[in-house]
């Protein structure tokens, strides 16, 4: 078990589509290291690289996308090194394995006992939803125009709101939006949702009406459903403390 005081660290350098028996070998990997009890692992996607074979690899380009470098990096005692190098010595047919001394300082675990389930309280009732359609590329005021909804919308005291980023589509101008590499996310599409009463949606709608040059807003009825975790005893103490 791995504790404060002297360690090893691993680091495997490989490529992504590097397989191991009909499957990926950074999953057979980080599978290996769950198995044999590693304490815990890591693996991370560069954004560009190059190795032995002298060759850029890079998502700028599609084919060689595919072969981007994986790094994967765990902490464990000397004993369970040992124990798990070999195997990743076989493992490893294209590739780079880095061992280094290292010094666990802090060593933290969350506790294992669970709390007991406290229940909901179930809160029903109407609403209102509102979706505004835009542009990645729109502006206000030299700033994302998505951005700036979205803290328009805080500064309202609007509930919650959510932004999602298309991958493709088009609108009445149909324009076709998408990523490619000649125009690399230049205008993807964006959705903002939000859901509150219909006072503080129309109010909504208005302001943001008053900030979109090029877009669509849609207002549609909504039955909401919220579960809202119950106060725990000392929760409850102190808000019987605050109304005594």
């Amino acid at each position: 078990m791995l504790q404060k005081g002297p360690a090893k660290k691993v680091t495997i350098f490989l490529n992504e589509d590097t397989q191991h028996h009909m499957t990926a070998l950074h999953d057979a990997v980080m599978t290996f290291l769950l198995h044999k009890g590693v304490a815990g692992a890591t693996a991370t996607r560069a954004y560009s690289g190059f190795g032995s074979h002298q060759l850029l690899h890079t998502p700028k380009v599609e084919v060689l996308a595919q072969h981007l470098p994986i790094r994967i990096e765990f902490v464990e005692t000397p004993e369970k090194v040992d124990e798990v190098l070999p195997t990743l010595y076989e493992m490893v047919s294209d590739g780079l394995i880095e061992v280094q001394d290292t010094t666990v300082v802090k060593l933290a675990r969350k506790s294992s006992r669970t709390e007991p389930s406290l229940p909901h309280l179930r809160k029903a009732g109407s609403a209102k939803l509102m979706r505004v359609f835009l542009g990645e590329a729109d502006r206000w005021h030299d700033a994302p125009l998505y951005d700036a909804i979205v803290k328009k919308l805080m500064l309202m005291d609007i509930a919650g709101a959510t932004v999602y980023r298309g991958i493709l589509g088009y609108g009445v101008k149909g324009h076709q939006h998408k990523a490619s590499f000649f125009h690399p996310m230049r205008d993807l599409p964006i959705m903002v949702s939000v859901i509150d009463t219909e006072e503080k949606i129309s109010a909504a709608a208005q302001a943001i009406e008053e900030m979109i040059e090029d877009g669509l807003i849609v207002i549609s009825g909504a039955e909401i459903v919220r579960l809202v975790r119950s106060a725990t005893p000392t929760e409850t103490t102190d808000e019987t403390k605050l109304q005594g």
